[in-house]
């Protein structure tokens, strides 16, 4: 005699696999007739199994359910925490620009993960076939020619970091895994339905008999926000429910119970739900603070790549005028009016200025290749900034060297005796920009809007819930419960419940030893110490911030104060260079005096660039630490509007 039993579990294709050759075996063995037992136990089967494929979902399913769940309650929460509700996926789309830069310049990679997920070889046991899906972005609108640069703006900047940073598609997918864990936490709420089937086959080779036992085993569970846990399962013999079956049993086990004194309370059975949905929130926060410090963050960059673009057009102007005085002085040599020592003088600085103009061309390509990675772009790719907002970065600077133009030659005409009295001005709030707002009116504005600010404020509140839950594990356990047990028995053809078992437990737990204790009462002391350092830390971090507010005012001054001295130093250096080039022609001056003059004019042209990009970077990093610049899921910013602070109260 043979025997095979077992418990078997299938997927939802094996289910109906196995059903098939059930039922194929029996019409082989033509025991598959009206009335017929075998008939019977096939049939039940084939519904035990059918019910079992319903709650089978495949990992598609699984992943597109986990999505809807997450992409609701991130809706909820921006809503809640923000105030509004903007588009937010981190399924990252197979065409984004880094990928199609590398396809279509053919820049070199290191293997199949370069290019994303969708490009990996697949392996075995892959659970979906067509993950991750086909994704188009906004990306695949900006032209990517072949051996040729890509024109980007600032704008273009913004967007492309928004859609290509690996670090802001991390900050992305942390907001994500948090709704992820909310959604986990107040599933220890819901009503959770289980079920378990299992089936015995046996053959008996000798007696040719074969026999098919099914039993399954139903289930709900739930705990209410009071602490009480409700349960009940159901256990039957399908094959024997059906109709003209004998020996059927049915056995129902209700149960309850509930915390009376430790871990009793709604604040203290739904803690965990509740810090879920505050992480939900406090990571809402920090990614849109991080938003605009990595908007900001960009627009630094990028200005830096456009001060050295400047930097190497300096150079060059400067490298020709050196290349000119050489050559002059040369020949100003050969006609024996200046001695040979000058013309070394010239030649090297000619050397100098060529070593200056290919150090800055080299600078300005690490800085862009720093730039292309920051914005999450290979740094091979061919990439070009818009010469554009360098031209509008430099009518700033040329708007003061036309004021300071017109206020030197009024000045000249007013010169103060040499032995006046020397009065040294302050600066003042003449020319002041738009964000030079008063300072005690900018820390309020920046108290008040701060998102970590408010992230370690509800810390603190965290901490005050972490010390009651603590306090609450040193009490006594004391649980009182319930259960039921329903059997219903036929051996008659009829069914109905005929054996009734009910009992109470209430289990008390008292800490008599202290010892026993020791954990609970460690960790109850740790809470304090937590409480303690969470207050510490919005002390210190509402201390720095007023520190940056105050430091970001004093730097808008004082790039504001170097915008005039460097538009004033340009204007000397090329009136100095001006009087230097006479001079030499009318023999009165040396072409070392020529040289200096003209290294004066570069240091001056690139600090003027510099002060220019100094004090717009210093506007954005002013709003960005009032945490009023506000960017959208794009990228882009939209700036504070400096007339609202006239409403702040002083």
């Amino acid at each position: 005699m043979g025997v095979w039993d077992g418990m078997i579990y299938f997927n939802r294709s094996g289910i109906w696999v196995f059903t098939e050759k059930l039922i194929r075996r029996a019409h082989t063995e033509k025991r598959l007739r009206p009335g017929n037992r075998w008939a019977k136990r096939c049939l039940a089967a084939i519904g035990l199994f059918s019910l079992a494929a319903a709650g089978c979902r495949s990992p598609a399913e699984h992943r597109a359910n986990a999505d809807q769940v997450a992409s609701e309650i991130i809706t909820a929460k921006q809503e809640e925490a923000l105030g509004k509700t903007e588009p937010f996926d981190i399924e990252r789309p197979s065409d984004i620009l880094r990928r199609r830069l590398i396809e279509e310049q053919g820049l070199p990679i290191s293997g199949e993960a370069s290019l994303g997920t969708d490009k990996l070889a697949p392996i075995p046991h892959w659970p979906e076939k067509d993950y991750p899906p086909a994704v188009t972005s906004a990306d695949a609108n900006i032209p990517v020619e072949p051996n040729r640069p890509l024109r980007i703006s600032l704008l273009d900047a913004l967007q492309i970091g928004a859609r290509n940073s690996q670090d802001y598609q991390a900050q992305k997918e942390r907001v994500f895994q948090s709704a992820l864990a909310l959604d986990l936490a107040r599933n220890e709420f819901r009503t959770v339905f289980t079920m378990q089937a299992d089936s015995s086959l046996t053959r008996n080779v000798e007696a040719r008999e074969t026999s098919l036992a099914t039993g399954g085993t139903v289930g709900a569970t739930r705990t209410l926000e009071n602490g009480l846990d409700i349960g009940a399962t159901l256990a039957m013999d399908l094959v024997k429910l059906l109709p003209g079956a004998f020996g059927r049993t049915l056995t129902a086990d209700p149960s309850v119970s509930i915390p009376l004194l430790r871990g009793a309370g709604r604040h203290i059975v739904t803690e965990p739900l509740t810090q879920a949905d505050r992480n939900v929130i406090y990571r809402m926060w920090e990614f849109e603070r991080y938003k605009r410090s990595f908007a900001v963050t960009v627009a630094r960059d990028y200005y830096d790549v456009l001060r050295q673009m400047d930097s190497v057009k300096n150079n060059e102007n400067n490298y020709r005028s050196a290349i000119q005085s050489a050559r002059w002085s040369r020949r100003q040599a050969d006609a024996g009016r200046i001695p040979e020592i000058e013309v070394d003088q010239a030649v090297q600085r000619e050397l100098s200025s060529r070593n200056s103009w290919i150090s800055a061309q080299e600078n300005l390509k690490d800085r862009l290749d720093a730039f292309k990675t920051s914005i999450g772009l290979p740094a091979d790719a061919l990439i070009e900034l818009d010469p554009n907002d360098l031209v509008q970065l430099g009518q700033r600077a040329t708007q003061y060297l036309e004021t300071m133009r017109a206020a030197k030659t009024t000045a000249a005409e007013t010169v103060p005796p040499a032995d006046a009295d020397v009065t040294l001005v302050p600066p003042t709030r003449e020319g002041a920009g738009p964000y030079e707002i008063d300072e005690a009116i900018a820390v309020r504005l920046a108290l008040e809007n701060r998102l970590d600010l408010r992230v370690a404020n509800g810390a603190v509140y965290d901490a005050q819930r972490q010390v009651v839950v603590a306090a609450d594990d040193l009490k006594a356990t004391l649980t009182a419960g319930a259960n039921a047990r329903l059997t219903a028995n036929d051996n008659d053809g009829s069914l109905g419940f005929e054996s009734h078992q009910y009992s109470g437990l209430l289990t008390l737990d008292l800490p008599i030893d202290p010892r026993s204790r020791t954990r609970e009462r460690n960790n109850y002391r740790t809470s304090l110490i937590n409480l303690e350092a969470a207050t510490r830390n919005v002390q210190e971090l509402e201390d720095q911030v007023k520190l940056a507010i105050r430091s970001e005012l004093r730097t808008l001054l004082e790039s504001r104060e170097s915008l005039k001295i460097q538009a004033q130093s340009v204007v000397v250096a090329e009136k100095r260079v001006r009087s230097a080039e006479l001079f030499l022609k009318a023999g009165r001056a040396q072409i070392r005096d020529l040289l200096e003059a003209q290294d004066a004019r570069l240091s001056a042209q690139n600090s003027l660039t510099a002060a220019v990009v100094n004090y717009r970077t210093a506007e954005l990093q002013f709003q960005r630490d009032l945490d009023v610049l506000e960017v959208n899921e794009q990228g882009l910013w939209r700036e504070f509007s400096p007339e609202v602070t006239d409403n702040v109260k002083q």
